[in-house]
């Protein structure tokens, strides 16, 4: 037989058959895996909150907060213990992320969350604001984030915000800074004259 015809022969042989149960098979293998690895996680996520079972409930919007100093429209990105942006909190529903509608007044931080639980912030509970870029596994630009300091029960926490327009953060923390300074102020006057007494 010449070398053409060889070649030829070659040519006509029938391309590989598919091991179709080899790939079923990885294809199974490969999603019973992501579903193990997020039940992992759901379960992770049920032992933090029911590690973080004393935390009170939220309080809701008083019948009378005053009127709005600011709002903002934007997300809620979830909230940690303060000063460490990894310890997430995920008890009374602190750990979904979800649309906001913040607004301030003399009273506090009304948080309305659709879809989510609404919590309000009074103005004795704040702690101050600040500009950050990072958040329970949320990382944005330097200043890009919104972060509000605030007391609930024995635990100081740290709530993350974005508005939808970046450039209303900075008013945000002078008037919340303003605010939680304000009424230390005069919380400590008050309880330094009661004690004259």
């Amino acid at each position: 037989m010449t070398p053409s015809l060889i070649h030829l022969a070659e040519a006509q042989k029938s391309a590989p058959v598919t091991d179709w149960a080899a790939r079923i098979g990885w294809v199974v293998g490969l999603l019973v895996f992501v579903a193990f690895v997020y039940w992992l996680m759901r379960q992770g996520w049920k032992w933090r909150g029911t590690l973080q079972g004393d935390l009170p409930e939220l309080p809701g919007t008083p019948a009378d907060a005053g009127e709005p100093r600011l709002t903002l429209s934007g997300r809620y990105h979830g909230s940690t213990t303060a000063g460490q942006w990894l310890d997430r909190i995920v008890a009374r529903g602190l750990g979904t992320r979800s649309r906001v509608e913040l607004t301030l007044t003399d009273q506090g931080l009304d948080v309305v969350r659709p879809g989510a639980t609404s919590f309000f912030v009074p103005a004795a509970a704040l702690r101050g604001a600040r500009l950050d870029k990072g958040i329970a596994g949320k990382v944005l630009t330097e200043g890009g984030l919104l972060i509000v300091t605030w007391r609930h029960g024995d635990r100081e926490i740290d709530s993350g915000f974005r508005s939808d327009r970046a450039a209303d953060h900075a008013a945000w923390v002078e008037a919340l800074n303003t605010l939680s300074t304000t009424h230390t102020t005069t919380t400590t006057e008050h309880t330094e004259t009661e004690g004259a007494r």
